[in-house]
């Protein structure tokens, strides 16, 4: 059920498939716009409507995965290769506000769904455009293609052994939350001038204006980030895996010099000048753990996580995907819609500001 209605008056075509243009139309759909997304009908749709775990109904003809971005849109399933489907996108359009699209240039164009013919039909027009390498490459380019291409993959995994892929494909969430802030800032542009604009995203460079800290640490100091596991270079313990009594894990992420006192204080540890300050313990991570790991076995580890709570030390529970539902927050963000053969589709919201 629609809730927000602030883009309740905004038109959004969507040409795009798979993950990151979809993930931007629902953005706009849950603050309100008419999205209404194009799907080829000679491919039976979006490619991601097949792609199901082995738990779900093959018979549907839409997947999880598809429905985790494509909440409250109007659906048509055309062929933009022939010309009186085209006219019916391009009568949408000169009504639309934004357009997103990741086409191939030459694809748009034959099939006259471009930037530059469709701004003749309707000048006011936002275009936003998502590519993989750029509009001057054309490679096809899925998420862990990226994930390799921007230097997430060679760093993510444990110490010698073979680099590990994220399991959500976070780059075309990425490159999906820099088209939504480039549309927001071309409807600002809009209001003041009321010009349309052209936005191009590729998801390369949303890749590599994310690497943050692991950039810095080579463009600064020349260290090569290495694969660690869920390991911190720069901070310990922070992302180091303790196992308690009743054999369940958790998660540190001490990130002060009060929170290591307090985390030793409560576990009571001396500590000693090898982990005076984190720069000593980023040096002597190993004797670190084996110091921690004895004294967090004596606790179990709801009883460990509410003391953690008490004195201020930051740790987590490693949660199963059915425990975070549990989580009153979690469940709160559940989106339900009720798909065309009847069944009740289920995904969480990809907004959470208020």
């Amino acid at each position: 059920m629609q809730t927000n209605t602030f883009f309740n008056n905004l038109k959004v075509i969507e040409l795009a498939s798979v993950l990151a243009g979809p993930a931007v139309g629902m953005f706009f759909a849950e603050l309100g716009a008419n999205v209404i997304k194009i799907e080829n009908k000679t491919t039976s749709g979006d490619v991601t409507r097949s792609w199901k775990v082995p738990e779900e109904d093959l018979a549907t003809n839409h997947s999880a995965y598809y429905c985790s971005v494509n909440w409250n849109k109007e659906v048509l399933f055309l062929d933009l290769q022939t010309p009186e489907d085209q006219l019916i996108v391009h009568e949408m359009i000169k009504e639309a506000d934004v357009v997103i699209s990741n086409f191939r240039r030459d694809s748009a164009e034959k099939m006259r769904m471009d930037y530059p013919f469709l701004k003749t039909l309707n000048p006011k027009l936002i275009y936003g455009q998502i590519t993989g390498f750029g509009e001057d490459d054309d490679r096809v380019a899925f998420d862990v293609v990226l994930q390799a291409e921007a230097g997430f993959l060679f760093m993510t995994g444990e110490p010698n052994r073979a680099p590990v892929k994220m399991p959500v494909a976070l780059i075309d969430l990425l490159a999906a939350h820099q088209l939504k802030e480039g549309i927001l800032v071309a409807l600002l542009h809009l209001y003041k001038t009321g010009e349309g604009s052209y936005i191009s995203v590729s998801l390369f460079e949303s890749a590599v204006a994310s690497l943050a800290n692991q950039a810095t640490n080579w463009l600064m100091a020349g260290h090569i980030p290495q694969r660690m596991g869920t390991q911190h270079p720069n901070i310990a313990p922070y992302g180091d895996i303790f196992y308690t009594k009743d054999e369940k894990s958790i998660v540190l992420a001490i990130g002060t010099e009060r929170q290591f006192q307090n985390l030793c204080k409560l576990l009571k540890i001396n500590s000693d000048e090898r982990f005076i300050n984190n720069a000593n313990r980023v040096k002597n991570r190993a004797a670190l753990i084996e110091l921690l790991q004895p004294a967090v076995l004596l606790f179990d580890r709801d009883a460990l996580l509410q003391l953690f709570h008490e004195a201020g030390v930051p740790a987590a529970a490693i949660r199963t995907m059915p425990e975070v539902f549990e989580h009153p927050l979690a469940k709160a963000m559940i989106l339900e819609e009720r798909m065309p053969n009847g069944q009740q589709s289920r995904r969480v919201k990809t907004i959470v500001f208020k």
